[in-house]
């Protein structure tokens, strides 16, 4: 049967030809689209990461709900023994302190409200490779009295680096402490919300202001993305009944797992109208091919042939054309996907962003394996009711079509 199958395919070679094009067509759509989103997902991922929260975060219990009003409420005991402990997770990289406060920041003309942090200079350099410095430098463990300001904040203020601004914020014990900085440089991250309100200074700088030598948080920077919910179990194993939190880079940025959700629903959407596409095509094109055929078939069931044969002959045809037109598919689609991340696609800054990037095709084998099952069952599916109109046709009635 598959012989005859096969030959049968090959007699309509310009109609055979015009239903694998819509298949491969269809197959290529699905894993350039796919990878299409997949990338945009795991650069905003990766932005988001190496530019703001790293890949978790160790918090006092409370602070991700709370302590943004109150930092200084939700100070970490012992930090450096934390963070030791933290670093002998082989999957871990680096590790970080910081010390989270808000204040006003001033040019000596007008004040703007501001959330700062305290940091390390040389381990937020190492993670921070999607930090994008527009002016200056970035802060280095020298830099006591040195500032980096988020574009926003410098825009507000009219400040560029060289500039002296005061930081103006309360102590844990409530009483109003000043010192004044020099503006290192001006960042930007993929968010403009952040870029408008975020300044950032040395750790012991932080400390000084505030008047204590803890943090609030512990930032982990993992040698693997793939690695964090991993990592992350180990952690609230390690540190259980000691009060505090892990945050994955997920739950600190809830954005994120709105847009996976919004775009999984549109590339859903797009599956079902590529195998409705496919499906009407390869449909309109078997009905008229078994439509022709209906004397040939005939003969065979005058021959002896039973109507089953007849439906099967039908169903493993087209089974043959979708496997060959989603085999080709997968094959021009990996390729043209290749050649496209070769060029890269220069992509605007998303929405609420500061920064453009370049967008790749990513192959991702789940995207491949749906696409490969949606033009073979499009195929297959496509083929059933003119199969089965065909096997239901009397003997009498088909053979007239030979006339």
């Amino acid at each position: 049967m598959l012989r005859l199958a096969l030959r049968n395919i090959l007699r309509q070679k310009f109609r055979t030809a015009m239903t694998l094009a819509v298949i491969v067509f269809g197959v290529a759509g699905l894993i350039l689209s796919g990878g299409f989103v997949e990338d945009m997902l795991v650069q905003l991922g990766e932005t988001i990461i190496r530019s703001q929260s790293g890949h978790l975060q160790v918090l006092k219990t409370g602070y991700f709900a709370k302590g943004g009003r109150s930092p200084d409420q939700y100070l970490i005991e012992r930090p450096e023994v934390l963070r030791r402990s933290i670093e002998k997770l082989p999957q871990v990289d680096d590790v970080m302190l910081r010390m989270n406060f808000s204040g006003l920041i001033n040019n000596g003309r007008s004040d703007w409200p501001i959330l700062g942090e305290g940091v390390e200079p040389d381990g937020e350099a190492r993670l921070g490779t999607h930090l994008k410095i527009t002016a200056g430098r970035q802060l280095t463990s020298a830099d006591h009295s040195g500032i980096l300001l988020g574009e926003g904040v410098a825009r507000s203020l009219n400040l560029q680096p060289g500039a002296t601004v005061t930081l103006l914020l309360n102590t844990a014990e409530g009483a109003l402490n000043t010192q004044e900085f020099e503006v290192i440089g001006i960042f930007q991250t993929f968010s403009k919300d952040f870029d408008a309100r975020a300044v950032r200074i040395s750790l012991a700088a932080a400390q000084e202001l505030i008047g204590n030598r803890l943090a609030n948080s512990v930032v982990v920077s993992l040698k693997s993305t793939s690695d964090t919910e991993n990592v992350a179990a180990s952690l609230r194993t390690l540190l259980d009944g000691k009060k505090l939190e892990i945050k994955t880079w997920q739950e600190l940025n809830d954005f994120y797992s709105s847009t996976v959700a919004l775009y999984e629903r549109q590339f859903g959407v797009l599956q079902a109208i590529i195998l409705m596409m496919v499906l009407l095509s390869v449909g309109n094109s078997v009905n008229m091919s078994a439509f022709e055929r209906v004397g040939e078939f005939g003969t065979m069931m005058a021959l002896g042939n039973n109507r089953l044969l007849i439906f099967k002959l039908v169903v493993v045809e087209n089974t043959l054309l979708g496997a060959v037109g989603a085999v080709l598919g997968i094959t021009i689609g990996i390729a043209l996907a290749l050649a496209i991340s070769a060029i890269g696609i220069p992509m605007p800054p998303p929405p609420n962003a500061n920064i453009g990037y370049t967008a790749l095709i990513r192959v991702v084998p789940s995207v491949v394996a749906i696409a490969f099952v949606v033009g073979l069952m499009a195929t297959v599916l496509a083929a059933i009711f003119p199969a089965s109109r065909v096997a239901r046709t009397p003997v009498a009635d088909a053979l007239r079509q030979n006339h």
